[in-house]
C-alpha cells in the first residue's frame, strides 16, 4: 500500500457517507450548522460547531415535489427531499442564503418542511463593493452571530473569530496547493479523486482537514511527477458530483487539472484579506472581494477572462461546461463566456446534468467528440 491511500481510504469514507460523519460529530456532544452555497463558515466555527456542506445528492425526488415545481434545480429540490427524509436532523440549524431566486424560496419551504432543523436566513447585497452594501451585510453577520451564539451557547468573542479566519484561510492554502500538485500526479488524483477529495473538505471541521491534505501533498510527493498523455480540462459550473461524467472523463483518457466550480475551487481559491479593523469587517471584505462566480454581481464579466487564466496557467485543451439544469444565473453567463473562449481559440463542451439524472450516452458523447476535436 502507498503512504496517501490511508488518506484517501479515510477521505471516500467521509464522501460515499457523509451522514456517518455528522453522527460521529453529534455522539462527540458537538452540534453542527448546515451550510448551503456561500455560508460564513468561520462564524460557525467560532461558536465551537461544526459547519457541515449541504449540496444536494442523488435520491429519488418524491416529498419535496411539494413544494417546488419541476424547473427548480435539483441542488435544491435533492437537499429538501434529504432533509424531510430525516439525513439533516442531527443538525442545530442550517443557513440558507438568497443568492438567487430558487434559493430564496428553499429558506421558506424549508422552515415549514424540515421544522426539527432551524432555518439562519442570509440575504447577501446585490452591490457587495459599495460601503453601503459592506454595511448591509456587517448588519446580516451580527443578526447571524447572535443566533449562533443561541444556538451554542458561547459567545463569539473577536479572538475567537480571528482564530477561525486563521484556520480556514491555512485550509483555503493547503486546497490550493493540492490541486496544484495534483496535476503532476494525474493516474493517481484521477478526475473522480480529486472530486471526492474537494467534496469530503465539507463535511469535516477544517483545521483536521487541513492535516489530511497536508499529509496527501506530503505523500503524493514521495513519487515521482507523472506524464500524461490523454487531454487535459479545465471544468465550470456549479458542481461535477456526478459519477456518470467523471467516469466518462476517466474511460476518455481525460484529466481535470482546474476547476470554476461552485462546490470546488470557488469555496477556497481566495483568503479572508486581512483589511478590516475586525475580524467580522474582514469577512465582509472577503464577500466583497470574491469574483467569478454567477451568484456573484459583476457588471465586468471576469468571470470568463478567469477561466482562460487556468486554462493558460495549465496548460489545458479545452473547457467543460456543465450546466445545472434550470439554473439561471449559469445560463445568462454562458453565452457570454462562450464568445469569450472562441475569441480565444479555446475549444468548449457544453453538458446539461441533474444530479441523479445523468444522460450518459449523450454525455459521453460529446465528450468523445471535444476529444476527436482537440486531436484533429
Amino acid at each position: 500500500m502507498n503512504n496517501y491511500d490511508a488518506v484517501l481510504s479515510r477521505i471516500r469514507r467521509v464522501a460515499k457517507n457523509p451522514g456517518a460523519q455528522l453522527k460521529e460529530y453529534i455522539s462527540k456532544d458537538k452540534k453542527a450548522i448546515g451550510c448551503m452555497y456561500y455560508a460564513p463558515e468561520e462564524l460557525i466555527h467560532a461558536a465551537g460547531m461544526i459547519p457541515f456542506g449541504i449540496w444536494g445528492g442523488e435520491t429519488e425526488i418524491s416529498a419535496a415535489k411539494k413544494y417546488f415545481p419541476s424547473f427548480i434545480c435539483s441542488i435544491l429540490q435533492t437537499s429538501l427531499e434529504l432533509g424531510i427524509k430525516g439525513a439533516f436532523d442531527g443538525l442545530s440549524g442550517i443557513i440558507i442564503p438568497a443568492n438567487c431566486d430558487p434559493l430564496r424560496t428553499m429558506g421558506q419551504n424549508w422552515k415549514v418542511a424540515v421544522p426539527g432543523v432551524e432555518f439562519i436566513p442570509l440575504v447577501h447585497p446585490v452591490n457587495r463593493k459599495t460601503e453601503a452594501g459592506k454595511k448591509y451585510l456587517l448588519t446580516e453577520y451580527q443578526r447571524i452571530k447572535k443566533t449562533l451564539e443561541r444556538i451554542s451557547g458561547n459567545l463569539i468573542t473577536p479572538e475567537a473569530l480571528h482564530n477561525s479566519i486563521k484556520v480556514y484561510n491555512n485550509y483555503r492554502r493547503a486546497m490550493r496547493k493540492f490541486v496544484e500538485v495534483a496535476i503532476d500526479y494525474p493516474t493517481i488524483i484521477t478526475p473522480s479523486v480529486r472530486h471526492t477529495v474537494i467534496k469530503a473538505a465539507g463535511f469535516v471541521e477544517k483545521a483536521e482537514y487541513t492535516t489530511w491534505i497536508e499529509e496527501l501533498i506530503d505523500d503524493l510527493k514521495e513519487n515521482e511527477r507523472q506524464k500524461w498523455d490523454g487531454e487535459k480540462i479545465v471544468v465550470s459550473g456549479i458542481m461535477l458530483d456526478s459519477s456518470d461524467i467523471l467516469h466518462i472523463l476517466e474511460e476518455n483518457h481525460i484529466n481535470v487539472v482546474s476547476d470554476d466550480l461552485s462546490q470546488e475551487t470557488r469555496q477556497f481559491r481566495s483568503d479572508v484579506p486581512e483589511d478590516g479593523k475586525t475580524p467580522m469587517e474582514r469577512l465582509v471584505n472577503y464577500w466583497s472581494e470574491m469574483e467569478g462566480c454567477p451568484l456573484l454581481y459583476d457588471p465586468e464579466k471576469k468571470r470568463g477572462e478567469m477561466i482562460i487564466q487556468a486554462v493558460k496557467h495549465t496548460h489545458a485543451d479545452g473547457v467543460l461546461f456543465l450546466m445545472m439544469k434550470f439554473c439561471d444565473p449559469e445560463e445568462f453567463d454562458y453565452p457570454i463566456i462562450k464568445k469569450q473562449l472562441e475569441k480565444a481559440h479555446i475549444p468548449q463542451v457544453y453538458i446539461e446534468f441533474e444530479q441523479g439524472n445523468v444522460n450518459a450516452e449523450q454525455a459521453r458523447t460529446r465528450i468523445q467528440a471535444f476529444s476527436e476535436m482537440v486531436n484533429a
